[in-house]
């Protein structure tokens, strides 16, 4: 009984992590770039009463399954899912959507370099384009104060068109991607650092190499699916009652025997 309270307490903290991850979904559903976070459990380890295989009799016979009695669940790892988000045109020429794999590439203020797919930016007082925070889209590419107008092309090349018609090519957005994006560090505000789970940054040009291309005049939306993370919220909500149940259940046992009179 005693053991069955430690075993239901661990699934009810394991179903309050699940919770906070689905919360933090529907919290950045309007969150650009957002991906979407999955909490995933392992089964603790097994107390071994009677094992499988184990000899019943003298004669040779052995036990077909044994006696193994689980003692709960643990939190595994919470998961970012890269799938790509649904993409909605702005209009706005500094608008950026990567539509395939790819980050682009942030320096940040202690000029170590930051990755996002939030591509909503803005230009700063010299002209260079910035995030909402004010950190610079590396390779840093400077627009003139008097550009008529601006172009990003799929594979990153960044055009201006200037007073008299005359058009200039600035430089070209380079993208990073990583063998395994899920292994980035979260830093907020959008940004990813790399871990040793993620392995280092592979640049490459948008459009080639499997890295995706870039589309101007429109954002990456989250991938979070409201009905998905309702329904999952659900589910958690009663596999917590449940586990509360289980402890009111070991209680009440352990009341009972607790009054036995000899």
């Amino acid at each position: 009984m005693m053991r069955a309270l430690w075993t239901a307490a661990t699934g009810m903290s394991a179903q309050n992590l699940n919770v906070d991850v689905i919360a933090n979904n529907l919290a950045n559903v309007n969150t650009t770039g957002f991906k979407r976070g999955r909490a995933n459990f392992q089964d603790l380890m097994y107390q071994q009463i009677k094992s499988p295989g184990a000899d019943a009799s003298s004669a040779g016979t052995q036990v077909p399954t044994g006696i193994q009695v689980g003692l709960g669940v643990k939190a595994a790892g919470v998961e970012n899912i890269f799938l790509e988000g649904s993409l909605k045109p702005t209009g706005n020429p500094l608008d950026f959507a990567i539509e395939g794999r790819g980050f682009f590439q942030i320096q940040m203020p202690d000029g170590e370099l930051a990755y996002t797919r939030a591509g909503a930016f803005s230009l700063d007082s010299q002209g260079q384009i910035v995030t909402s925070d004010g950190n610079i889209l590396q390779p840093a590419i400077n627009i003139p104060a008097d550009a008529v107008s601006i172009s990003v092309g799929a594979d990153g090349t960044v055009s201006v068109l200037q007073p008299g018609g005359v058009s200039s090519v600035l430089g070209q957005i380079q993208l990073a991607d990583f063998s395994n994006p899920a292994g980035l560090e979260l830093l907020g505000s959008s940004l990813y650092r790399p871990s040793n789970s993620s392995g280092e940054a592979i640049l490459g040009t948008p459009g080639s190499n499997g890295i995706g291309s870039i589309g101007q005049n429109m954002l990456e939306m989250s991938n979070v699916n409201i009905v998905e993370e309702m329904v999952n919220l659900i589910a958690g909500q009663r596999a917590y009652e449940m586990n509360s149940k289980a402890i009111k259940a070991s209680d009440e046992m352990l009341h009972t025997a607790n009054n036995i009179r000899a």
